[in-house]
C-alpha cells in the first residue's frame, strides 16, 4: 500500500506566449481547469503505475471539490481518509509559456487545515513494507508527523522538497529517501548545482539516507550509502512540464513498493516524468502504466 499525505488542489491554467516579468501584463491564449495539488498528483501517478493508493488530504465544501477529486475517484484512489473542511478547496494558478515552462501561485484553502491529527488518523495502520509520500503543500507540522509515523511503523518514506521552505532541511532529515530538483537541492545542501556530485556525497555521509535529484531533460541522479546511480530521461518535446516532478515521485514510490531496486525504480520514474510533459495540466498528463512499460519495460 502507498499512502500519499498532502495537498489536493484545482489547477487553473492559462497559456501565455512568454512568462510575464514582475509588474508586466502579457496577453494570453487559452484557459482550462484540471485536478492538481502535489499530493493528489503523486497519488494518481502511483495509482496509474499500478499500486494500491490511499490519499490523506482535505478539500473544501465548494463547487471546486468534486472537480479536484474527479480523476482520483475515477482512477480508484482510496479517499476514505480525505476530510471535508469548512473553507475553500485549494487552488493553484498556473501560467505556461510557449516552451512549456511555468510559474505557479498556490492558494492553500483546505490544505492549510491539514494537521498532525490527520496524519495520526490516516497513517495509523501503516506497516513495514508500505510506502509513504510526503510533500510540502500542507502545514509542516502535519508533514513532520507523517514522516515520524512512517519511521515508527517501519514504512519507507519519500519526501519531496517542493515547494522549498525554511524548515525543509529539518523535515528532509526524517525521510528515508529525499527527492529534490536541482534548484531545491542547491538550497538543501547550501552548495551550487555545479558541485552536485560532491554535495550529494556529503548529504549521504551526513544523514545516512538516500538523495534523488531530478535534472529535467538530463534525467535523474541518486546517491545512497552504497553508491551513485544515474538514469537518463526519455527524450520528448515538452508541451507542459507542470506535472513531471509529481509523476516522477508517484512512479518512483510505486516501483519501490512493488519490489524493484532503486535503479530500476528511477528508470521507470524518469520515463514517466518525461511522458507527463506531452500534455497540458498535471493529472491529465500522467501516463498510464502500459505507456511506461512500453519504454522502460514491465
Amino acid at each position: 500500500m502507498i499512502t500519499v499525505f498532502g495537498s489536493t488542489n484545482l489547477d487553473q491554467i492559462g497559456t501565455v506566449p512568454r512568462l510575464p516579468k514582475p509588474g508586466e501584463t502579457v496577453a494570453g491564449g487559452t484557459f482550462s481547469m484540471a485536478a492538481g495539488g502535489k499530493g493528489a498528483n503523486q497519488a494518481l501517478a502511483a495509482r496509474r503505475a499500478g499500486a494500491e493508493v490511499r490519499h490523506v488530504s482535505a478539500v473544501g465544501e465548494d463547487a471546486f471539490a468534486p472537480l479536484a477529486l474527479d480523476l482520483l475517484e475515477e482512477g480508484g484512489v482510496d479517499l476514505s481518509h480525505l476530510r471535508k473542511a469548512d473553507t475553500a478547496t485549494g487552488i493553484a494558478m498556473i501560467f505556461v509559456d510557449a516552451e512549456g515552462e511555468n510559474v505557479i501561485a498556490i492558494l492553500p484553502g483546505a490544505n492549510g487545515t491539514v494537521s498532525a491529527a490527520d496524519a495520526e488518523r490516516g497513517l495509523s495502520d501503516l506497516k513495514a513494507g508500505d510506502v509513504v509520500l510526503v510533500q510540502q503543500e500542507v502545514p509542516q507540522a502535519a508533514s513532520r508527523r507523517a514522516l515520524e509515523i512512517a519511521r515508527q511503523k517501519g514504512a519507507t518514506s519519500l519526501f519531496n522538497t517542493a515547494p522549498f521552505l525554511d524548515d525543509t532541511p529539518e523535515l528532509a532529515a526524517l525521510a528515508d529517501i529525499v527527492v529534490a530538483n536541482e534548484t531545491e537541492f542547491a538550497l538543501l545542501s547550501g552548495r551550487p548545482i555545479e558541485e552536485l556530485d560532491a554535495a550529494m556525497s556529503e548529504w549521504v555521509e551526513r544523514t545516512g539516507t538516500t538523495i534523488v535529484v531530478t535534472l529535467g531533460p538530463e534525467g535523474a541522479r541518486a546517491r545512497t550509502p552504497d553508491g551513485a546511480i544515474a538514469v537518463p530521461a526519455h527524450k520528448v518535446t515538452p508541451v507542459d512540464t507542470v506535472g513531471a516532478g509529481d509523476t516522477f515521485c508517484g512512479y518512483l514510490g510505486a516501483a519501490l513498493e512493488a519490489g524493484h531496486d532503486l535503479e530500476t525504480a528511477l528508470r521507470r520514474a524518469a520515463v514517466a516524468g518525461s511522458l507527463a510533459c506531452l500534455k497540458s495540466g498535471a493529472q491529465p498528463a500522467i501516463p498510464m502504466k502500459a505507456d511506461v512499460d512500453a519504454i522502460a519495460g514491465a
